[in-house]
């Protein structure tokens, strides 16, 4: 299988959006991720979506996520359920937000798929947690399950990878570390299982900690035949 990526871009304005949105899909992603976290001004959401027929992604990350929104989680609420009256694709949801559960609920009302997502920005967890809290997204209703994590050394990867294995055979999953020693599992996440993968448009336009760009990755991805 032919390994998917999505593109996450962090736009401030419309015109931004739409500029980079048009970028990533000549780059041939597959799903585009508009971080709505740095806008400065409200846009016009269904023109984002008629101008591309990948698959968009709407988060809106908080600066305790390593994101830009001020605003209360109520706020944050009411702007990605916009991008799903606009028809975004998906909607990204913080695994500890205390609305998540009824977000999910109500995406499912507006027929949005949901993307339920854990962070760790410090460690790798023993696979006993991992296993804990995909439970708890599939049962809440997530539509994929993300779990990302940080690796300090080069092992940590394996036991994500490891995990992704066999998560993928109970749920479309996306898992891999961040940090400059993740990118193993970043790039073979997606080979062993995982729904997709993410990517930065191009160098020094990263969302996260240790995201290569899209054009690194294909070029991995040719390099050792997994396509």
């Amino acid at each position: 299988m032919t390994p998917r990526i999505c593109v996450s871009i962090l736009p401030r304005n419309l015109i931004e959006a739409l500029d980079l949105i048009e970028k990533a899909e000549n780059s041939k992603a597959d799903f585009i991720e508009v971080r709505f976290d740095l806008l400065k001004e409200a846009i016009n959401l269904s023109e984002l979506v008629k101008s591309t027929k990948i698959p968009l992604i709407a988060t809106n990350k908080l600066q305790s996520e390593n994101g830009f929104f001020l605003g209360s989680e109520i706020d944050r609420q009411r702007i990605l359920f916009a991008a799903a009256k606009n028809d975004f694709s998906y909607v990204d949801i913080d695994f500890m937000s205390p609305l998540r559960d009824e977000t999910v609920k109500t995406l499912k009302d507006f027929h949005v798929k949901s993307i339920v997502s854990y962070h760790n920005f410090h460690q790798v967890l023993p696979v006993s947690k991992m296993e804990k809290i995909l439970d708890e997204q599939i049962n809440i209703g997530a539509n994929i399950c993300k779990i990302i994590l940080t690796a300090n050394e080069i092992e940590d990867n394996f036991s994500v990878l490891s995990f992704v294995s066999f998560a993928s055979i109970k749920a479309k999953i996306v898992c891999f570390c961040m940090g400059k020693h993740g990118k193993i599992s970043r790039v073979l996440s997606p080979a062993l299982g995982g729904f997709f993968t993410f990517a930065s448009l191009d160098s020094g336009s990263e969302t996260a900690n240790g995201q290569m760009s899209i054009r690194e990755m294909q070029t991995v991805y040719n390099m050792l035949g997994i396509q």
